[in-house]
């Protein structure tokens, strides 16, 4: 399509920035990118019961 044609196409159409393009395109990206899936847990030896500390009275 020659130019002069295309312009006709698209009357009043607006330019957008680079910047402006690029930071939809991220924060569409973003929005629309499900969490990832949680770290495996790394093997942890199991936590030892909390024994409860007796205080002696002072004489």
């Amino acid at each position: 399509m020659p130019a002069t044609e295309r312009d006709k196409a698209l009357p009043g159409m607006s330019g957008v920035s680079m910047r402006d393009l690029l930071a939809s395109c991220a924060a569409a990206r973003t929005v629309s990118t499900p969490p990832r899936a949680p770290d495996p847990e790394v093997s942890r030896p199991a936590a030892t019961p909390v024994t409860p500390v007796v205080h002696r009275n002072a004489a």
